[in-house]
């Protein structure tokens, strides 16, 4: 196929984000991007600069500030962390059923939107120090903890399942979907990242010497008062905090049940404010600083707008690309190497292989997915929840490495007595493995079995 110089140029740029993204963790590749994307465009495609930073998400940048903002307010205000404990003391101390309490909390705080690297922040010290008490090797609670953090990370209240599902607004077209299809579609792709995470990490719990513990335990329980002494309770300020929390999930849910539509419908002012779960979020982080109930410039503070401007950045580049041809040229070599149901599995592989050593969410996702609607009309036919599914969940599935956030979070937090060097290479090599076996998961669960 013919392939313009402009398309070529595309191309090497962002492969060389991508090399940088991965040898120099320190330097922000979604500025780089930018700095790139203008260069390609105005020197060999023509394209003046003002144009393309016209490319950038703001949409998209506006929905994850608003989001990460408000869950800022609930982390600083300690409204998240007593809800932790809280929820530790409540499923009690039996201790056989320890793992799957830690795995369960993980996934729920998780889900309701803190997003990944907060829920394990967040469960890590307690789930290392469970691990600890009971005898659980440090290697096997961090299988735990990442697999539910990442697989709860494609919710639509979290900042993983923000970023992929804008990417998939603005595919929308080129996948022939409604947008009113794309609420379930977002439910759809994290479901099968829950099925694929709890298959990969709590399937290699048991194998690796989890069943083996849990058959010694033989009903033992643990002094719940020590592993979580009892936090102060909740003051008026948290408790409005996580009514504005629950709000959020039932503003998001409710307009897309049937028969709530023709009520959003008619009252037009109401859907408009609560358009997206970003609008909501900014409506209730009004709420919360009017009242005293938040402090914005701590929760300004721990907004992630390093992993925001990744991703902002590197969809400029991406649409260069894709404007320039680049991005039809990458899904030809995607094409020319699989068919409709070994293409989940490729994409699972080589996704993977990069997010290893690179940014899952902030250069894996804004690389690959917008090359979905390209794939499927290259092959003559795919899912896009199969295809959309098996790039996040090979991105993801690496995450237990030491060289991501999450895995390092859980080794910080691993007891005295682990040996953290032993931890870090048993971790190194179950995550660069996972790119194989999140390869085989995606091509047997969304190719084969078409989940």
């Amino acid at each position: 196929m013919d392939i313009s110089l402009v398309a070529i140029m595309s191309i090497v740029a962002l492969l060389v984000v991508v090399i940088i993204s991965c040898v120099n963790e320190d330097l922000n590749v979604g500025f780089l991007a930018i700095g790139f994307a203008i260069i390609v465009a105005g020197v060999w495609g023509g394209t003046p600069g003002a144009k393309v930073m016209g490319y950038f998400p703001t949409s998209l940048f506006m929905i994850l500030v608003g989001v990460t903002f408000l869950f800022g307010m609930a982390q600083t205000n300690g409204t998240m962390e007593k809800l932790t404990s809280y929820s530790v003391r409540a499923c009690g101390g039996n201790v056989a059923l320890m793992p799957l309490i830690v795995y369960l909390l993980t996934t729920i705080i998780t889900t309701i939107g803190p997003g990944n690297i907060a829920g394990t922040a967040l469960m890590a010290p307690v789930a290392m120090a469970i691990a600890t008490r009971v005898g659980i090797s440090a290697f096997l609670m961090t299988l735990i903890v990442v697999g539910a953090s990442n697989g709860a990370a494609l919710s639509p209240f979290a900042p993983t399942g923000i970023i992929s599902n804008g990417i998939i607004a603005k595919m929308a077209p080129g996948l022939g979907l409604a947008a009113d299809s794309l609420n379930g579609l977002a439910w759809k792709i994290h479901f099968n990242s829950e099925l694929a995470q709890a298959f990969a990490n709590i399937g290699g719990f048991f194998v690796l010497g989890g069943w083996a513990w849990i058959m010694k335990q033989k009903g033992g329980n643990l002094n719940i008062d020590e592993l979580a002494p009892k936090p102060e309770p909740f003051n008026k300020h948290q408790i409005l905090t996580l009514a504005m929390v629950a709000l959020l999930i039932v503003l998001v849910i409710v307009p897309g049940i049937g028969p709530m539509k023709p009520f959003f419908k008619a009252n037009a002012w109401l859907a408009n404010v609560i358009q997206n779960v970003g609008t909501i979020a900014f409506v209730l982080s009004c709420v919360l600083m009017l009242t005293g109930s938040g402090d914005s410039k701590a929760a300004v503070k721990v907004i992630p707008w390093g992993v925001i401007m990744m991703v902002c950045g590197v969809t400029v580049l991406i649409e260069v690309m894709d404007k320039s041809g680049g991005l039809n040229a990458f899904v030809s070599m995607i094409a020319a190497v699989s068919n409709p149901t070994t293409v989940n599995g490729t994409l699972a592989f080589v996704t993977g292989l990069i997010s290893a050593y690179s940014s899952s969410s902030g250069v894996v996702m804004p690389m690959f997915l917008p090359m979905v609607p390209g794939i499927i009309k290259e092959l003559g036919g795919g899912d896009p929840a199969a295809l959309i599914s098996s790039i996040n969940v090979g991105a993801h599935l690496v995450d237990t490495s030491p060289l991501s956030t999450l895995g390092a979070l859980c080794i910080a937090c691993a007891g005295d007595h682990e040996d953290k060097a032993k931890l870090f290479r048993n971790l190194l090599m179950w995550g660069l493995s996972m790119s194989v076996v999140g390869g085989a998961i995606c091509y047997i669960f969304f190719g084969l079995l078409g989940f």
